[in-house]
């Protein structure tokens, strides 16, 4: 089973709704040796996600009621296949937390689209705004977690589905 780890900041928005996406993504196209989790970077204590993301994720038939923000730990990453952050300063974090895992960490957009530009790379955090923010976080990251499945599929070998 492979392991793909989400993170952002505080595990409320941005890597819960690309874990619950992700899960998605990964039953639509009939995949069942890929698991998916989320954690973030400054979790001080458990929370649910925010009331914009379970609603936003109800709309797309994804329940995140019962999810629970986590930090990070350096067990989570060493166990992770890849680890997709939301940011450049969260891949810098996971890697300053453990050097080792270096080459298995990327932004999510990074992984996507191969870009080297970091001011590029950042998906926008949309705590704390309206709702439609979070919408249009949602359909941002959907489209990259569509591009980074594909791009594992067809050009990792060991990712490759029979």
């Amino acid at each position: 089973m492979k392991k793909i780890l989400f993170i952002c900041t505080g595990n409320t928005c941005r890597s819960s709704m690309a874990e619950g996406l992700f899960k998605k993504l990964l039953t639509e196209y009939g995949i069942d040796n890929i698991e998916a989790s989320s954690a973030g970077t400054s979790v001080f204590f458990p929370s649910c996600a925010s009331d914009h993301a379970i609603k936003i994720m109800r709309d797309q038939g994804i329940d995140l009621s019962t999810h629970q923000s986590k930090q990070v730990t350096k067990e989570m990453v060493e166990k992770a296949n890849l680890i997709f952050t939301m940011t450049v300063n969260h891949r810098e974090n996971v890697i300053r937390l453990c050097p080792q895992a270096a080459d298995r960490v990327f932004t999510l957009k990074e992984f996507a689209n191969e870009a080297e530009n970091n001011n590029a790379l950042d998906i926008g955090d949309p705590f704390g705004l309206p709702e439609e923010y979070y919408e249009e976080c949602a359909r941002e990251i959907y489209s990259f977690l569509e591009k980074m499945l594909e791009k594992l599929m067809r050009d990792y070998e060991e990712w490759k589905l029979k």
